[in-house]
């Protein structure tokens, strides 16, 4: 019976788990992102159409940096399964959103009202 129990810890043996070094630098990424998105707002550094962008910008570099520092996805075998969940559920996330904004600009540009 050890030997079962040792056999499937040893099978998430494989896995990569964050060393505290690895955390910290997410953490440190994370809050000078964070930090970056609050300033271009409150100091002003862009405006309007640049601000959205440059806050869309970091926010997407952000999602980047919690998969890769705190999820730990990467592009190793052992990590193919979850990356191609994350993946499809991007995909689907993508046409469901996309999908309904078109539907609903459509609606807006036919209403008898116009």
């Amino acid at each position: 019976m050890s030997s079962h129990s040792h056999s499937s810890h040893s099978a998430h043996g494989d896995e990569s788990h964050g060393s505290f070094g690895s955390y910290m630098i997410g953490f440190v990424l994370s809050v000078v992102l964070t930090a970056a998105a609050f300033g271009v707002v409150l100091a002003g550094w862009a405006t309007g159409t640049q601000a959205l962008y440059a806050i869309a910008g970091l926010g997407l570099v952000q999602i980047i940096v919690h998969l890769v520092f705190f999820l730990h996805m990467n592009t190793s075998s052992g990590q193919r399964w979850n990356v191609t969940a994350f993946a499809f559920t991007v995909l689907t996330a993508v046409i469901v959103i996309g999908g309904t904004l078109w539907v609903m600009h459509n609606v807006s540009m036919n209403m008898m009202s116009r």
